[in-house]
């Protein structure tokens, strides 16, 4: 090229105007300026600084993602020559574009020469003069980065020309295309060659730290919790950060405004409804306003609520416009958090009245493609319970308020449920979700209303009446009647033959929660061989996510058949199992009412590891309304760990708290009685302690030890062995009942001076024992075992497990509350703690002597002690005063 035409190169219409006629204002070539509240993020920019590798780079997001500003910012520090230039409606078209991108390139100080021209038609650009532009930039050695806001207005033809330029430029141009869509280029062979750089939606959005920043920089200080629930709500999209902010800072109150605010009527509702929803044609703004009231849509479903068929390629153009309509793969679409909460307003604005249809629409187009939990959902929402409900009930999905999976949500929708509703249906739905938080009482009036609607309609279909024998398993179970948990798993079982196949395979969870309140019934009454047989026909099961719960509930359950029989290790190794059930599946970790926890605490005491018992004992909340068998085993529990810190009276009353069940429990009666016998040898009662369990009806191992183990603190020798000789399946009872069992016999052997026997009968209780670590029965055998183990060859096998326990001999032990205390029975302890009489408390509460009297005897009780002035002390401890 000449000297001279390289100086002549300025476009010959002048600087401010173009050969079109249309005046070339400046700011179309201007960057934007960032405000003083710009925040500059260095993981963004230093992508842009990586992209002068690529020829090609894409920042694609929606409007207000804050694309702009970035790549302004970025742009400012670039060591090379940058031209930028801004489309709008003017400039869309292919001559105006390109006599506007000639003239940028001209302002950044690139030569171009005469020879390459201008368009002269503003619809239209010459070939020849896209050849000459692309063969001046390509020859220039210093290159230039070019950068192309609001790309996405341009007509498609100028994608097209655009592509050939950058491909025939080569190094010589940097092309950075700022736009809400995918540009009409070749991307895929770009990526192919590692040639392009994007920057999309996800990389835009702020994360919580940034928010933090971005908060400061407008004045406000935001903690990193209330940021992230901020970002949460609006995805990290910079204007409506931007905008929440600025409205915040007029706010007495920001970071309440921040967590609350309506979106409806906000700064950002104004940016989005002009921005997004007033752009789009009257169909499509009637679409997105319907599809609102959805968390998430496909073409099928918004052309239901919008009666038309026009939603998919609608759908598709809005997403691909980055129209706050996201794509979740598999056709399905989602509207931006506050976009949607924004749609919703002006749906009520616009259309009164109509949510509710819409609800009640996508309802029954979601029961017909087996949708279940947005059904629920929607139906709800529409208020259409009697369909809902039997829908429910119909799908076999009943169980799933059980499964922990979707049990909260499903229990907050029907608890809005119209008590007018009274069908067989929705009977059951609602006793469902009282027995689901164990409400028994609740649940068994619904139970009832279902029962007699079902009599009246002739025992209706067989998924209500398979429903039915579920809920009825379940209330058995809460009631502590196993012989209704029977009748009610027998007749689930004669009705799975009428309900077709394809509905019982999709919900598995529902024989798997029969079988475990069957299992928890059988244990109840028992029965526990006949419960490990249905508890271990729940675990045995490669299962899913939708039966977690039951197997996790189940090994709870079979963790505790092993504690009873005396196999504690075994009984850990099943709660670590129940846990990662719950681990594996994401559900709640008391899905068994806390049963794992407590069986852990009463392994900790079999291996004298109180403290640790203790924190786990605490550390179980379980339910409000345990059922029977939870409730027996936190006091089996407590009542041990009191025996172990040397409370015998407030073991006693603890092992004695009322278990409501329509029938008493065998196991949960002979541990109460085994519990009061081991507290009267620890008085040194053992005449007492062999009369508690002389008569008790069980043949439970552990009862039938212990009843040998007073026989022979009292002096009676021979019964004691002779009881010993007859236990039960002694071959098969577990190491804890074993090493009592063997202790026994090895006090009687030392009783009549037979040393060999002793020895011998110690040193199999110390193998047995060391495998699991089990130090209390050594702890409980008394004053004799202690100098025998002090000499040797057994001191060697008690080295290093059979340490003191954690509670030292004169320590004190810790406090424990046995019950909760009433209203009435603080108020009669305050006044205990003011050393005031029995007389002065009746005539204070204004209530009987007698009554006084009797508030204090239950605090005694509760409290574990035997005196008032115990009673108070033992308060403060509690922290109860």
């Amino acid at each position: 090229m000449a000297p001279d035409a390289e100086t002549s190169s300025r476009p010959p219409a002048g600087p401010d105007v173009d050969p079109l006629g249309d005046p070339f204002l400046r700011t179309r070539f201007t960057p934007p300026s960032r405000p003083a509240t710009f925040l500059r993020r260095e993981r963004l920019v230093e992508r842009l600084r990586q992209a002068s590798t690529t020829p090609l780079v894409m920042v694609n997001g929606a409007a207000g993602a804050g694309k702009t500003l970035l790549v302004a910012d970025w742009a400012a520090g670039l060591r090379r020559r940058a031209a930028w230039l801004t489309v709008d409606e003017t400039v869309r078209r292919p001559g105006m574009f390109w006599a506007h991108l000639i003239k940028a390139l001209g302002m950044a100080g690139v030569p171009i020469p005469a020879d390459v021209g201008f368009p002269s038609d503003a619809r239209q650009a010459d070939p020849t003069l896209l050849n000459r532009l692309a063969a001046r930039l390509s020859g220039d050695r210093t290159g230039v980065t070019l950068v192309v806001d609001e790309y996405d207005q341009v007509d498609p033809e100028v994608s097209q020309q655009l592509g050939f330029v950058l491909h025939h430029a080569g190094p010589g141009l940097n092309l950075v295309l700022v736009t809400r869509t995918e540009p009409l280029l070749p991307l895929h062979r770009y990526r192919a060659s590692g040639e392009l750089t994007e920057i999309r939606d996800a990389d835009l959005a702020f994360t919580p730290e940034e928010a933090v920043e971005l908060l400061e920089r407008h004045g406000l200080r935001l903690p990193l919790a209330a940021a992230e629930a901020l970002v949460d709500r609006t995805r990290g999209w910079a204007a409506g950060l931007r905008l929440c902010a600025l409205a915040a800072r007029r706010s007495p109150d920001p970071e309440r405004y921040l967590k609350e605010f309506e979106a409806g009527h906000s700064t950002v509702a104004d940016f989005l409804l002009a921005e997004v929803l007033q752009r789009q044609p009257a169909p499509t703004q009637d679409l997105l306003l319907r599809v609102s009231v959805l968390d998430r849509f496909c073409a099928g479903l918004a052309d239901e609520l919008t009666g038309r068929r026009d939603a998919e390629p609608t759908l598709a153009e809005l997403h691909r416009v980055n129209a706050f309509v996201e794509d979740l793969g598999h056709s399905w679409y989602r509207l931006h958090p506050l976009f949607r909460e924004i749609l919703r307003v002006h749906l009520r604005e616009r259309y009164p009245g109509l949510e509710p249809e819409l609800h009640r629409r996508s309802a029954h187009w979601l029961r017909r493609s087996g949708a279940l939990p947005e059904m629920v959902a929607h139906g709800a929402a529409a208020g259409d319970w009697e369909f809902t409900a039997r829908a429910l009930v119909d799908d076999l999905a009943i169980g799933q308020l059980f499964t922990g999976l979707c049990h909260d949500d499903l229990a907050r929708l029907f608890a809005d449920m119209e008590p007018g509703t009274a069908t067989a249906e929705s009977d059951l739905v609602q006793a469902a979700r009282d027995l689901s938080r164990h409400d028994l009482d609740r649940g068994l009036v619904h139970l009832r209303d279902a029962r007699e609607h079902l009599a009246a309609d002739n025992a209706g279909p067989p998924a209500v009446q398979l429903s039915y024998a579920l809920l009825e398993a379940l209330a058995a179970r809460l009631s502590g009647s196993p012989h209704r948990a029977e009748q009610a798993a027998r007749a689930a079982g004669e009705i799975q033959r009428e309900v077709p196949a394809h509905l019982l395979d999709r919900h598995p969870e529902l024989p798997a929660l029969l079988l475990t309140h069957v299992g928890s019934a059988r244990l109840w009454a028992g029965h526990l061989e006949e419960a490990r047989e249905a508890l271990t026909s729940v675990t045995d099961e490669h299962g899913s996510a939708s039966t977690a719960m039951a197997r996790q509930e189940s090994l709870a359950h079979l963790a505790l058949i092993d504690y009873l029989d005396g196999w504690p290790d075994k009984a850990q190794r099943r709660v670590t199992a129940a846990l990662a059930e719950s681990e594996r599946f994401g559900v709640p970790e008391c899905a068994d009412c806390g049963l794992g926890g407590l069986v852990l605490a009463a392994v900790a005491v079999e291996r004298d590891e109180l403290d640790r018992a203790q924190a786990l004992l605490d550390g179980t909340p379980g339910c409000a309304v345990p059922d029977p068998v939870t409730a027996a085993g936190r006091s089996l529990v407590t009542a041990r760990l009191l025996l172990a810190r040397g409370r015998a009276h407030a073991a006693v009353a603890a092992a004695a708290a009322e278990v409501p069940a329509d029938v008493a429990s065998p196991w949960a009666q002979g541990h109460t009685a085994l519990v009061a016998s081991c507290a009267h040898l620890a008085e040194g009662r053992p005449d007492a302690a062999a009369e508690v369990l002389r008569d008790l009806d069980t043949e439970q191992p552990a009862c039938v030890v212990g009843a040998a183990r007073a026989h022979l603190a009292a002096g009676d020798r021979t019964t004691a062995l002779d009881v010993l000789d007859a236990l039960p399946g002694a071959r098969h009872v577990g190491p804890a009942v074993r090493v009592r069992a063997t202790l026994v016999r090895a006090q009687a052997a030392h009783a009549d001076g037979d040393a060999a026997a002793t020895r011998r009968l110690l040193t199999e209780a110390l193998l047995t024992a060391r495998r699991d670590r089990l130090r209390r029965p050594f702890r409980e055998a008394g004053a004799w075992l202690g100098p025998l183990l002090a000499g040797a060859p057994l001191r060697e096998l008690a080295a290093g497990w059979l340490e003191p326990g954690d509670a030292a001999p004169g320590a004190e032990p810790a406090p424990v509350l046995v019950e909760r205390l009433s209203e009435r029975e603080r108020d009669v302890l305050v006044r205990l703690a003011r050393m005031m009489s029995t007389e002065e408390i009746a005539a204070d509460l204004y209530v009987s002597v007698n009554t006084v009297k009797t508030h204090v005897k239950n605090l005694h009780r509760k409290l574990a002690v035997n005196r008032r002035t115990e009673a108070v002390r033992q308060a403060r401890r509690l922290g109860l005063l």
